[in-house]
């Protein structure tokens, strides 16, 4: 059964407070304070949170910029996210500043900035408050804002891993009121960026665990022993940040769902994790929908028999009560890395004179589900359809995945023949030496969900489509509720490789991850220039590899697609082949859609009916950050994008958030 409604099973209750950090956290207050509530100024000029609202569409209805004057853009300011000259020191990770997005309320813009949360004018870029951490980072991703209440003020919150902070919205001092001096630690930390719903805030996890192609069951443990640590999402009251509950994605014991892990294997299991940047709220319903990740091991699971809930689901909880409304299982037993990074996107079809309300989950398997938000039953039809089988052994293979009827997978799922670069897509070098390639590896592909093989002699490597960084990843959708189109990026980018014995084990002992994948040869070859010098490394797999698409949502049907990006390496007339990167889009009443999320450097404007590029920004690094439009007191509209530098240590430091309007009049 893939989806279920009604089940009422329970979330895991906690009365108590959580852990305080005792740890004081260094803030500096700028003299000024945000500016006080507008009555006058209209919720419309606004981005009050990371997907712009909870139903998570990315859709402003702002119309000054539009398909006529979009051309006309030019960056009005920028602020850089770290403030002193020169590079930072040290290693920072690779997500430090890619994946911030702002909000703007009230007339205000709130930014994560690497060890600081700053309140900025969003006419200039003026600084009106800064909040300094000691220690650690506020959020990869971004903050959100509070209301506020007879209780308190209005607030901001933002993660720094394993703690959740409140400031005051207008000082940025912290609110002593929330938790213990204004943080409370998490048993779980989360690096996105919590929601705001009435009097809850709502996180998901992320619990890293030991490079997960490799561990063992019995390593989710604690140290020095203890409860096994489930990374399970959660509730907390908003005003005071006590644990209202939380609901266990990995079920165990008498939990719903614990049937579908045989030998209780859930028992000591890493994964299920709610990675989401963010979540997606009903307001209407008090429903809040989770997108469930994967299950250690990523690959491996013949220590985990059955279909593994809530693994690879996409889940809807009731907010006051933390019980589960359906679930709706997009994958069966995953042996793919095929989490469901994106939260899903909320939105109203309209067919055969009915409004249903629906909800949209896409992931990296590439396929898109759209399914009513109320029950979890696919609108468009599922089918459960069969897939090949591996030949690893102990391994379980599921018979059969869901499939969707419509929309078709928006980026590649098989390769043939057929598929491979022609002289007319790339350069007749590079096509040659993919065709040789082919013939000489012999890769195996049966299509969607094809499985990594054991390695041994005679054996090609598995050709999967999509890859772990493949399909629809972080990024999600964007809707246009005037339109009626979905929005989403893609790429096709496969793995390549078998399943092997596990070095660390061997595969006769128990309890333990048996076998793990192997990377096989990447089905790319070199590209040279006219000298002969060799430029790099491209896909031998016909293009584009990058694509934007409009979905129309009532039919299903693909209503366009375009790629997304150039790739400078080939001749100029073949560049439009797509850069896969990361990123995700909004659209605007203005009828564009704003997007970066390539590795040409570029942040892009296209038409939001036809898919045709009308406007593109350079810059020195790539846009990886969804973007904002709001409305400034001075009447412009704006568009702000987070431009980030390439994670290459020194070449790091000059991460900005840049800003565009049309010219003053």
């Amino acid at each position: 059964m893939r989806f279920t409604s009604g089940i009422g099973a329970r979330a895991r209750r906690v009365g108590r407070v959580g852990l305080l950090l005792g740890v004081v956290v260094a803030m500096t207050v700028g003299a000024s304070t945000a500016r006080a509530q507008d009555p006058g100024r209209s919720p419309d000029a606004d981005w009050p949170t990371y997907n712009r609202d909870l139903a998570g569409t990315r859709f402003s209805p702002l119309d000054q910029i539009d398909a006529g004057n979009v051309a006309e853009l030019e960056e009005v300011w920028s602020y850089r996210f770290h403030p002193a000259d020169g590079f930072i020191e040290g290693p920072t990770p690779t997500e430090l500043f890619q994946q911030v997005t702002p909000i703007v309320v009230d007339g205000v813009l709130y930014l994560a900035a690497g060890n600081r949360v700053v309140a900025l004018r969003p006419e200039t870029g003026e600084e009106i408050w800064r909040h300094e951490l000691a220690e650690g980072l506020a959020s990869f991703r971004g903050v959100a804002y509070g209301p506020p209440t007879d209780a308190h003020g209005a607030r901001i919150y933002f993660t720094s891993l394993s703690r959740v902070i409140a400031l005051d919205a207008a000082t940025g001092a912290r609110d002593p009121s929330f938790g213990g001096d204004g943080e409370v630690e998490l048993r779980i930390p989360y690096t996105g960026v919590p929601v705001v719903y009435r009097n809850a805030l709502i996180l998901g996890s992320s619990a890293f665990g030991p490079g997960q192609e490799h561990i063992a069951p019995h390593l989710n443990q604690p140290r020095g022993g203890g409860e096994p640590v489930y990374a399970y999402p959660r509730a907390l009251d908003a005003a005071t940040g006590r644990l209202r509950w939380e609901f266990p994605t990995l079920p165990t014991e008498s939990d719903f769902g614990s049937q579908t892990w045989g030998n209780q294997s859930w028992r000591n299991r890493i994964g299920n994790n709610v990675w989401a940047f963010t979540l997606t709220v009903d307001e209407e319903r008090g429903l809040v929908y989770m997108p469930v990740s994967s299950p250690g091991s990523n690959f491996y699971g013949g220590d985990r028999p059955g279909a593994n809930l809530f693994a690879n689901s996409t889940i809807a909880i009731d907010i006051a009560t933390g019980e589960l409304a359906w679930y709706f299982q997009n994958i069966h037993r995953d042996l793919w890395d095929y989490n469901l990074p994106p939260a899903p996107g909320l939105l109203e079809i309209e067919r055969d004179g009915e409004r249903i309300p629906a909800v949209v989950q896409v992931g990296k398997s590439a396929f898109m589900f759209i399914l009513n938000r109320v029950t979890g039953e696919p609108i468009h039809g599922v089918e459960e359809r069969p897939v090949p089988a591996g030949d690893v052994p102990g391994e379980e293979y599921w018979p059969t995945q869901p499939i969707p009827l419509k929309p078709p997978p928006v980026a590649r799922v098989s390769i043939g023949p057929d598929d491979i670069v022609s002289a007319d897509d790339t350069t007749p070098e590079h096509a040659a030496a993919c065709r040789e390639l082919w013939d000489e590896v012999g890769y195996y592909n049966e299509g969607p969900y094809t499985p990594l093989r054991l390695r041994q002699e005679g054996t090609p490597p598995s050709l999967v489509f999509p890859g772990t960084g493949g399909g629809v990843n972080w990024n999600g959708t964007a809707y246009d509720p005037e339109l009626g189109y979905i929005f989403v990026n893609s790429k096709d980018r496969p793995i390549s490789g078998w399943m092997d014995v596990n070095p660390e084990y061997g595969p006769d002992v128990e309890d333990h991850v048996a076998y793990v994948r192997s990377p096989g040869p990447p089905f790319e070859a070199p590209i040279f220039d006219a000298e002969g010098n060799r430029l790099g490394a491209l896909p031998c797999y016909k293009p584009p590899w990058a694509r934007l698409y409009a979905v129309h949502a009532a039919s299903g049907e693909i209503a366009w697609e375009v790629p997304l990006g150039i790739n400078e390496l080939l001749p100029e007339e073949k560049q439009r082949v797509g850069t896969p990167s990361v990123g995700g889009a909004i659209v605007t009443g203005g009828g564009l859609v704003f997007i970066g999320a390539t590795t040409d450097r570029r942040f892009r404007a296209f038409d939001s009916r036809t898919g045709e590029e009308l406007w593109s920004a350079a810059f020195d690094y790539n846009v990886e950050a969804v973007p904002i439009t709001y409305a400034g007191d001075d009447g412009r509209q704006y568009v702000a994008a987070n431009v980030s530098a390439p994670a290459t240590g020194q070449q790091r430091g000059n991460e900005r958030l840049v800003v565009f309007a049309l010219p003053e009049r």
